[in-house]
């Protein structure tokens, strides 16, 4: 636990920065809505720039890329989506920046594997931790990315990575991003609101509703939501492309 212990201590102050709770491109293979040194897959030049302000070490992000998360890579496959992945330290700070520690220090190429697999293993890193083998579980989960053990241990003590992802962090705070997993839609922030035509909570951009032909679309993570919200913003940038209105409703 050695290398855990350090890395909750490197993180103590940013964690109480932050709780758990489409455009054409730049020209430089990012879509408008990314910034430098963003992480992101899927067609720059998609209708639909999806970002996401994440932390492995959060319950509520795990669910969404569990029940969701399949949904949206189809429409990342298909050039429908361009999706941002944006690191948050929230959840247990050790685990997270370890986490993001690991994915940052795969290939380029596998950055987006190994933030799957974290998400997917979390449940058994939680049980770890509380067993006193977090640093056990984290180093089979580097060998199954692909790590060796000593590439794995050069990647836990390098100041420089662990720097860069509380820096991350830090910025998101500063980007007034309160709790995860956040999501912006083509510039919109996503939130949960309410609406008189719907039973419970649904997704709103500045205060009101996003309605489709289905109705008002719910607050939740399920992959059949996120598709709605995905068609929906579609729609808008084809109607805003040929000259339509595709404002929210």
């Amino acid at each position: 636990m050695a290398i855990l212990r350090t890395l909750a201590a490197a993180g103590a102050a940013a964690l109480m920065l932050s709780a758990c709770s489409g455009a054409s491109s730049s020209g430089d293979g990012r879509s408008a809505y990314e910034r430098e040194g963003d992480r992101a897959i899927g067609n720059p030049d998609a209708p639909v720039t999806m970002v996401e302000y994440a932390s492995v070490a959060c319950g509520g992000c795990a669910a969404w890329h569990a029940s969701a998360k399949p949904t949206v890579d189809e429409y990342i496959e298909s050039g429908d989506v361009r999706y941002v992945f944006r690191e948050m330290i929230t959840g247990q700070p050790n685990l997270a920046i370890a986490g993001f520690m690991l994915a940052s220090c795969a290939p380029e190429d596998r950055y987006f594997d190994v933030i799957d697999l974290l998400f997917e293993q979390q449940r058994a890193l939680f049980t770890a931790m509380q067993q006193g083998r977090a640093q056990a579980q984290f180093q089979t989960i580097a060998r199954t990315a692909g790590f060796s053990d000593e590439e794995f241990r050069a990647c836990m003590q390098s100041e420089d990575n662990l720097q860069a992802v509380r820096d991350a962090s830090e910025r998101a705070s500063e980007e007034g991003i309160a709790s995860t997993p956040t999501f912006f839609l083509n510039g919109d922030l996503l939130e949960a609101g309410s609406s008189p035509d719907a039973d419970g909570p649904v997704y709103t951009v500045n205060g009101q509703p996003l309605v489709d032909d289905q109705g008002p679309i719910p607050a939740t993570f399920e992959g059949e939501t996120f598709e709605r919200i995905i068609l929906y913003y579609k729609a808008r940038a084809e109607g805003s492309a040929s000259g339509g209105d595709g404002g929210a409703e």
